[in-house]
């Protein structure tokens, strides 16, 4: 839940794109994406942000 809310919160406030923020923070957006969605989450494009 700390990665689920964390990121949602620099999309929210920092970020237009998940993209943009993977290549800010030199993260893998595949790995996020799995790591989240094990849990249940699933990133939207239209709401730049996982639900």
């Amino acid at each position: 839940m700390m990665l689920y809310s964390a990121v949602n919160m620099m999309l929210r406030d920092h970020y237009n794109s998940l993209d943009e923020l993977c290549d800010d923070l030199d993260v893998d957006r595949r790995e996020l994406e799995h790591k989240l969605s094990e849990v249940g989450f699933e990133y939207s494009v239209r709401d730049n942000k996982f639900w």
